[in-house]
């Protein structure tokens, strides 16, 4: 493992033909703390809702070097 705990890349997330989030790459490492900062309407809750399962995302996600992309919600 190279000392990402989670890995987020080319996450892209679309309401119907609207795209909410465009091209997101992030890294956390174990003992990291992160923040996602932006503007209301900048896509903040929608990648986190995509990576916890509630929204599709399209792009790679890995979590201790684990393929997240195709698991359910509840396996995530």
């Amino acid at each position: 493992m190279s000392g990402e705990l989670l890995s987020v890349a080319q996450a892209s997330v679309a309401y119907g033909n609207v795209e909410a989030v465009r091209s997101v790459t992030l890294d956390v490492r174990q003992n990291e703390i992160v923040t996602i900062i932006g503007a209301n309407g900048a896509g903040k809750t929608t990648l986190l809702n995509a990576i916890i399962g509630i929204q599709r995302l399209k792009g790679t996600l890995t979590f201790e070097s684990q393929d997240m992309t195709r698991l359910d919600i509840e396996d995530r």
